[in-house]
């Protein structure tokens, strides 16, 4: 009887876990760039009470086997497209497609984001392309994207391969900075940083250049508009549903063993 109790023990507790998930994604409905997860889970290990065997020996045909439960196997975030929401700023880009836009941590280290709501910052006179956090966004080049303290936001212009121009005295000029987009082997294997940034893994690989990978399905650029979140507030909350009658049935399977339990040791009075 015992095992009962931590069998439903196990599926309260990786309920919680599916709670917690579902609870972030709310959330995080309306932040720009971000991906959606949901838990994922495994059978615990099972208990073999007696082996199938030789009918013609007097065996039994199937195996007789308890369960111990259920555990939490990984969290996975889906990376569907979120909506393209356009805005008209100038500095505001969202990514279609399989792409991430680099970024440089005050650490040195490069990290990967969809959050295309960047900025301007002055650096010893230039002006540097960063993100809200002020973290550098870089170019095919690996290097931060600067401009020239007198360039305008405004008359910047960016096409679909994330190149840029500038307008000046009337005329389209090319200023040889283009967004560093890269793509990954197994997006799934990112790991999560927060602030909307992403961390390459073991299991991502390194980071592909989509402008010297001509075998990559091309990300599009858009200008003036941001990717929302892909999290769907309606389908999150029948999962919440689900998740809540789980978790109420797991805590009925304990009183009802703890009832049971109780009868077996009123047996001896």
């Amino acid at each position: 009887m015992m095992r009962s109790l931590w069998t439903a023990a196990s599926g309260m507790k990786t309920q919680q876990l599916t709670v917690d998930t579902i609870a972030n994604n709310l959330a995080n409905v309306n932040t720009i760039g971000y991906k959606k997860e949901r838990m994922e889970f495994k059978s615990l290990l099972y208990e073999t009470m007696r082996s199938a065997g030789d009918v013609t020996k007097g065996g039994e045909p199937v195996n007789l086997q308890v369960g111990h439960g259920v555990r939490a196997s990984g969290s996975v975030k889906t990376f569907t497209q979120g909506n393209i929401e356009r805005t008209e700023a100038p500095l505001d880009f969202a990514v279609v497609g399989g792409g991430f836009f680099q970024v440089r941590t005050p650490e040195g280290d490069v990290q990967f984001s969809k959050d295309g709501s960047l900025k301007m910052s002055i650096v010893e006179g230039d002006l540097m392309l960063t993100t809200v956090t002020g973290y550098a966004v870089l170019g095919t080049d690996g290097e931060p994207i600067t401009f020239d303290g007198t360039t305008s936001p405004e008359k910047l212009f960016v096409d679909e391969q994330g190149k840029f121009t500038y307008v000046r005295d009337g005329n389209t000029v090319d200023i040889d900075r283009q967004f560093g987009i890269v793509q990954f082997k197994n997006v799934t294997g990112l790991k999560t940083m927060g602030g909307g940034l992403f961390q390459k893994t073991v299991a991502t690989g390194d980071p592909l250049l989509e402008s010297e990978n001509g075998d990559l399905d091309p990300t599009t650029v858009i200008q003036g508009t941001l990717e929302s979140s892909n999290v769907q507030a309606v389908e999150e909350m029948v999962k919440m549903i689900i998740a809540q009658r789980a978790y109420e049935l797991s805590s009925k399977a304990i009183q009802t063993s703890d009832d049971m339990l109780g009868m077996a040791n009123n047996l001896k009075r």
